[in-house]
């Protein structure tokens, strides 16, 4: 698989350019609390950096700030929501675009809307329904031991550096001719294995929608799952009794038996645990929406138009919602109130993102058959510091040690 380095761009520039290119924006701000314009060009960028991450930025300002706050890059205006109750009052359940699709479309330099809404839940349908199929279909080979998915990082050379800009657009040329191949090669014939674009080519969607689909797709789910798999495993190091509960879990659903998809759904703390990893390590900590009609959130007036970001790692640490937030704990989902706040944001249930939903599945299998076989241990004083990129990593590389279970 192509390496993710070949795709080395800021969040903050894939940010930029879903202002950049996919609409224009008002430069008002509408009474909105936040900070000026550090640099009439650049707007509040240096503030950012100097943060240290986007999101690191972003929970400074709704510290000072509160639950909606504003900033700029360059002329334009950005709004920033970060509690459950501003989001809930923003997030529209007809609408059913991928908050995940405007950032990467923006990287990517696609530039297409997002759609009617019957064609966007045309879309989603045809989302889930490729994610089913293919898990059916391509079931036996999650059972494998993985390797690798492939290496991201986000350093911000991409614009910078005139020989890095060219190998990305190559490599950028080399995946979509190879997914146009593919798309072709599908079209109007039947394989006893279905893969995701199966489900695109037969909806009613043109080759450039497929196309973008695929890239998407292709791209979140492999980078989600990889950091889902890393971080529940580094945290299930943590706690020696939510593995024992995992272990026990395991080994009731599945005793002797083969790993079967209908047994992965009776794996109830599991997905808890997911849940708990995503919350923790604040997987996703940003997404954002384009405001396509001037919306009001509390008393303020957002105008049409606006880059609006959904400030995930503010909202996903928040105390008054999740009590001791940087706590592990896979106990809190036994809420179904809790259950309920984490679905509404878009990380499980009829809101939850295809790619995620992916990710759940395989990292459910990874989990399965490690945990089953292996205790999980943490190397003694090992320090995992936190990057805050388009989805959260480790700055260096994470160590475990294991040991049998039998």
């Amino acid at each position: 698989m192509l390496d993710f380095a070949i795709f080395a761009v800021t969040f903050l520039l894939a940010l930029v350019g879903a202002v950049l290119y996919l609409y224009p924006a008002s430069r008002q701000a509408a009474g909105i609390p936040g900070i000026t314009p550090t640099e009439e060009k650049d707007g509040n960028l240096p503030d950012i950096v100097n943060s240290g991450s986007l999101h690191e930025f972003l929970v400074n300002l709704h510290e000072r700030y509160g639950p909606v706050v504003s900033f700029w890059f360059g002329g334009r205006l950005v709004v920033s929501l970060g509690t459950v109750d501003v989001l809930k009052q923003h997030i529209n359940p007809s609408k059913t675009l991928d908050p995940f699709e405007t950032i990467l479309k923006s990287l990517l330099r696609y530039q297409s809307g997002g759609g009617s809404v019957s064609e966007n839940h045309m879309r989603k349908n045809l989302y889930e329904n490729g994610v089913t199929n293919s898990l059916k279909s391509n079931f036996a080979l999650l059972l494998k031991v993985w390797s690798e998915i492939g290496k991201g990082f986000l350093d911000g050379s991409l614009d910078k550096n005139t020989t890095r800009k060219k190998q990305y657009e190559d490599a950028l040329m080399q995946l979509e001719s190879i997914l146009k191949n593919i798309i072709k090669e599908r079209k109007g014939k039947n394989f006893s294995q279905h893969v995701f674009i199966d489900s695109l080519v037969q909806g009613n969607l043109n080759d450039q929608q497929i196309l973008e689909d695929s890239m998407i797709f292709s791209l979140a789910s492999c980078i989600i799952t990889a950091k889902l798999c890393t971080w529940a495993i580094c945290f299930l190091t943590t706690s020696e009794e939510v593995q024992k509960k995992l272990y026990e879990e395991i080994e009731q659903v599945f005793g002797n038996g083969p790993i079967t998809p209908e047994k992965i759904e009776q794996l109830r703390y599991c997905r808890h645990v997911l849940c708990e990893t995503v919350r923790t390590a604040k997987l996703t900590p940003v997404s954002a929406r384009l405001q396509d009609i001037e919306g009001k959130i509390d008393q303020f007036i957002i105008p049409r138009e606006t880059l609006v970001l959904y400030a995930l790692g503010v909202v996903l640490q928040d105390p008054n919602t999740w009590p001791s937030p940087h706590r592990f704990d896979p106990d809190r989902f036994d809420d179904e109130l809790v259950m309920k706040t984490f679905s509404s944001l878009g990380f499980s249930g009829t809101q939850e993102c295809p790619e995620l939903r992916f990710a759940y599945m395989v990292t459910t299998v990874l989990l399965s058959v490690l945990v089953k076989r292996l205790h999980l241990l943490s190397v003694e004083g090992q320090v995992i510091e936190t990057k805050y990129e388009l989805v959260t990593s480790s700055r260096e590389e994470a160590w475990i040690t294991v040991s049998k279970r039998y």
